[in-house]
Formats: C-alpha cells, structure tokens, sequence
C-alpha cells in the first residue's frame, strides 16, 4: 500500500523530504504534485525503478519519453550536448516554470536513456519537487499522471490518485489540489523554439 505524506508547499518538513528520499534511493516509486499536474518519479538511476514506472505506464521503458525533473540547469550538461547561448538565454527566461525542454541528448545518459537522441528537462516551479531533487542530489526519471475520463485527462486530487495508485507505488505526496493542465513542450534542438504541444505555459 501507498503511503500518503501530506507535505505543506509554503512549507515542506524537512523529514517527510527525507523519507521520500530515502525511498527514491530505495528503488520506490513517488507521486509528486508540481507547477502543473501530479506525476510519477522515480530514481532516474535506478534501471529496476525505471522498469517499474514504464510498466505502470504500460509502455516498455525503451519507448518511455520520462522527463528528466532538474531543481535549476545545474544538471543540463551531465544529459545534453552544448547549447548555443541564445538558446540558453531562452531557457533561462523560462525556468523554473511549466515547461518541458526537448534538447539534444549526449552520451552520459543514465542507463535507462541510452540510445535516445532528444531528452525532455523539466524545473517545475514548485519546492517540493525542487527540494526533493536538491536533497537526492541528482535530477528524477517523472511521466504525468493521466486519467482514465478522456474529458478530465488529468487526475488533481491526491486522495483519488492515491486510491488509483495504491498497489502500484511506494508514496503520494498529499500537496493539495494539482492542475489539469500540463506542461507546455518546447523542442530547442534546432536551436529556435518550436511548440510542441502548448499546455500551461505561454511562450
């Protein structure tokens, strides 16, 4: 069964921080809220933590587009190649926000990302998952939680996607309300920005 951490955004306790972060380091896999619409995370390191999130996902994880979920840009040179200062300024302007960056992936990709050629960097602007990567140390694999009902597409309150989720995952963290509007996508990779799927951030 999951367990529910209700964890204050204006506040977030420091313990109930490190149990997720001891859980993530533990293989387990966590629902977190964000600037937009709850998701799914886990140890971005982790290959049995990944293959466990694509199979809740219901997709084989060499298929999986998981957004890799920085606390700011310190991180973007471990997953993708060099990027041109315009391009870099434009990040900037934007991050943290509600965005999802499609850039050019190197080498160094954690093992579950091998072979891709584009990887998706999001800063949520929210504490929780700031904190959560700040105290892990390293960024988090994360997918949207979608819901069954074509019209909400979103799940947004935590104690009906914990109910869902119950037997699947290790953790929901209880932050309130969530949207049920999710990132907007921005592919960078040619260097000007094109839109990909416009969701709550304007551009």
């Amino acid at each position: 069964m999951a367990k529910i951490l209700k964890i204050y955004p204006d506040n977030p306790q420091e313990n109930l921080i490190a149990e997720v972060v001891k859980t993530l380091n533990n293989g387990g896999i966590i629902i977190y809220p964000s600037d937009t619409v709850y998701a799914l995370g886990c140890n971005i390191f982790d290959i049995r933590a990944m293959e466990k999130l694509a199979q809740i996902k219901k997709i084989k994880l060499e298929k999986a587009q998981f957004s890799i979920i920085c606390n700011d840009l310190s991180h973007l040179s471990s997953f993708t190649r060099a990027i041109d200062t315009p391009a870099f300024r434009f990040l900037k302007s934007k991050i943290p926000g509600p965005y999802t960056f499609i850039l050019e992936a190197n080498k160094s990709l954690p093992l579950a990302y091998k072979g891709n050629k584009t990887v998706g960097i999001r800063v949520p602007d929210h504490p929780i998952p700031q904190l959560i990567v700040e105290k892990l140390g390293h960024p988090i694999a994360s997918t949207s939680i979608k819901d069954d009902d074509e019209v909400i597409e979103y799940s947004t309150d935590p104690e009906l996607i914990a109910e869902k989720y119950d037997h699947l995952v290790d953790i929901v963290i209880d932050s309130g309300y969530g949207d049920n509007v999710a990132s907007t996508i921005v592919d960078l990779t040619s260097g000007e920005p094109e839109i990909i799927r416009q969701g709550k951030g304007e551009i």
